[in-house]
């Protein structure tokens, strides 16, 4: 009958070591190194059984396990000529202390690597994409239209549309100064007798004329034509109007009184 002996994978003689401490369930720093040495002398002799390569720090360190065990099983030598303070240090040494170091040490960086494994394990349960641009679903924020402003400014502000609000209520009269084409055609008539029946359009005209004004006068114009007392005419075109009295014309006051207007 063909036995199989099935063996855990270690990293190295320090990590087998932890296995059997935890294993046998001892303290650390009271190692039964007679005990675990046994242990570990087992299984590199299992793994030469089964014909798996041992390297060579696992034989160091079973050499060194071996040494630790001699010096403890040993009687301690008799103190000749020692000062005090070297025989209280000589009595308290433990040749487990380096390796009691060495496995704690090696327990932390071990704890960290295993922590270390079991992030990458839940990151790579994760799946990641490349960052895109979120601009045009961020939601658009009115800039405050008062930013920057203080009491004082809107102090200001309000004593100013106040004023605006007097000036606004305040009530202006404006009067026209109408001239009616009856008056008007008086007004040309006198002019033309003063200027001995002749004068030009732009002399009945001041510089400060209004369109009003101007309108007036050519209605004026029109209808002293209408009943015959002027006649106007010019000299070439574009030239100044002239106008000129008529002597034959309607009576005095029968055509301005049909004017209404």
């Amino acid at each position: 009958m063909k036995v199989t002996v099935k063996l855990e994978t270690f990293e190295g003689p320090l990590d087998l070591l932890l296995h059997l401490i935890d294993k046998a369930e001892v303290d650390i720093y009271d190692i039964p190194i007679k005990e675990i040495t046994d242990q570990y002398m087992e299984y590199l002799d299992a793994m030469q059984e089964l014909e798996l390569e041992v390297t060579s720090e696992f034989l160091v360190m079973a050499a060194t396990l071996l040494s630790i065990k001699s010096k403890m099983l040993l009687p301690k030598p008799p103190v000749v000529d020692m000062e005090f303070d070297d025989y209280m240090m000589d009595e308290e040494y433990d040749p487990r202390a380096e390796l009691v170091a060495k496995l704690i040490e090696y327990r932390k960086y071990k704890a960290i690597a295993d922590h270390l494994r079991d992030k990458e394990m839940e990151r790579s349960l994760i799946y990641t994409r490349e960052p895109e641009d979120l601009t045009p679903y961020v939601p658009a924020v009115q800039e405050n239209p008062v930013k920057g402003l203080h009491v004082a400014d809107l102090v200001n502000a309000f004593r100013k549309a106040m004023r605006r609000m007097q000036s606004r209520q305040a009530i202006a009269k404006i009067r026209k100064d109408e001239i009616s084409v009856k008056d008007r055609m008086y007004e040309v008539v006198d002019t033309l007798e003063k200027c001995g029946g002749k004068v030009m359009f732009s002399k009945l005209l001041s510089d400060d004329a209004t369109k009003d004004a101007i309108v007036v006068t050519f209605l004026a114009l029109l209808e002293l034509m209408k009943v015959k007392r002027i006649v106007c005419f010019q000299h070439k075109l574009f030239d100044d109007i002239v106008i000129q009295a008529r002597e034959e014309g309607t009576a005095d006051g029968f055509w301005a009184d049909e004017i209404s207007y």
